[in-house]
C-alpha cells in the first residue's frame, strides 16, 4: 500500500519527504491540502493518534496571519480551527496503514 502525503508543494519539508521516497522508490499518494483539504474525520484521527500539539501549527504564517495566539484556543479550538483551515496543519502528515507521521527532516 502507497503511503499517502498531505502537504503543499511549497513546503520545503514536504519537499524534502517527496524527494526521499521518490529517491527511495516508495510510492506515495499526495494530497494537495489547498486544493484537498481533509475532511474533519480525517483531522480529528490524526489528532487521536498524534496529539493536537503535534498536528497544530502554531509556529506558521497561518497563525499569525489569523491572530491565533490572540484567542488563546483550547484543544477543542485548535481542532475546529484545523478542520476549517488546513493550512494549520504541521505538514507533511504521512499516513501509512493505520499510523501517522507528522513533519519530516
Amino acid at each position: 500500500m502507497a503511503l499517502k502525503v498531505y502537504g503543499i508543494k511549497t513546503c520545503n519539508s514536504v519537499r524534502s519527504a517527496l524527494k526521499f521516497f521518490k529517491e527511495n522508490d516508495i510510492e506515495v499518494e499526495f494530497c494537495d491540502l489547498r486544493k484537498e483539504p481533509p475532511a474533519c474525520e480525517v483531522v480529528e484521527n490524526w489528532v487521536n493518534k498524534a496529539g493536537i500539539d503535534t498536528v497544530f501549527n502554531n509556529k506558521g504564517t497561518k497563525y499569525r496571519d489569523l491572530k491565533l495566539k490572540e484567542l488563546n484556543l483550547d484543544d477543542k479550538g485548535k481542532l475546529e480551527w484545523l478542520c476549517k483551515e488546513p493550512m494549520l496543519v504541521k505538514r507533511p502528515v504521512i499516513e501509512h496503514n493505520e499510523n501517522i507521521t507528522v513533519g519530516f527532516k
